[in-house]
């Protein structure tokens, strides 16, 4: 008999993350009333077989499409499959299961369509002021962009399995500012979170990786958001504001 399909899918996007991935397959059932899927983003080393092995289903992707890549494959799955809502969850470690039904106990009463976990004890100077600049850039009522651990209604997991959504770079802003153009609620919800068990962030590699991923985001934050239209919407209040 197939076991039958619970409401909720958690989406673990992997690459390379063998050391990590079973442990963190097998707290994320043992915490929450999910199914798992791991998206094996053609890693050279097990995690497929950790995954498989802890209780996950894995779709194995044969070409390396990055982290957003991986995650947007895993909305497809949702979608075929009728999940009622989508969690996101890093696959080395950082995030802790137990914090999972809070965050779907947000989504659910409807308090938003996207609950993103946060820890702002984590942020070092260097990303507040980061995180300052984009929150100016966009308006984005986010305190941390980058974290993984977010649970999306159905409605907001439906947009970013769209076609829309396939050509996003840098998963963490793109997604929220497509989101929050489209009018989804976007919600934090402080939430414990570990240093990596493995490895180290690809986003935070290096100072030069960090100017890189500045630079880049600032570009896809003037592409996506219509900065000369809300210049001519402030000029045209200004313009017609009483004296």
């Amino acid at each position: 008999m197939n076991k039958p399909r619970r409401p909720v899918l958690v989406v673990i996007p992997a690459y390379n993350e063998a050391a990590t991935v079973a442990d963190v397959v097998r707290g994320v059932i043992a915490h929450a009333a999910c199914d798992a899927v791991v998206v094996n983003d053609a890693s050279s080393d097990d995690t497929a077989a950790q995954a498989r092995a802890a209780g996950a289903v894995v779709i194995d992707l044969p070409l390396n499409l990055g982290a957003w890549g991986a995650t947007q494959t895993g909305m497809r799955y949702a979608q075929r499959n009728h999940y009622d809502a989508v969690v996101t969850f890093d696959a080395d470690g950082q995030h802790h299961p137990e914090s999972l039904p809070a965050l779907l106990a947000a989504l659910e009463a409807n308090e938003a369509d996207v609950v993103i976990g946060t820890y702002a004890r984590r942020l070092s100077t260097a990303k507040r002021i980061a995180w300052w600049y984009f929150r100016m850039l966009t308006g984005l009522p986010v305190q941390d962009f980058t974290s993984g651990l977010r649970a999306y209604s159905r409605r907001a997991a439906r947009t970013l399995a769209s076609r829309e959504a396939s050509l996003l770079d840098y998963q963490d802003m793109g997604v929220l500012m497509l989101l929050y153009q489209k009018g989804f609620l976007l919600r934090e919800l402080e939430t414990p979170m570990s240093p990596r068990k493995a490895g180290m962030s690809r986003v935070f590699a290096s100072w030069f990786v960090v100017a890189r991923y500045m630079l880049h985001t600032t570009v896809l934050c003037f592409a996506r958001l219509d900065v000369r239209g809300r210049i001519r919407q402030r000029v045209a209040g200004r313009a017609g504001a009483p004296a």
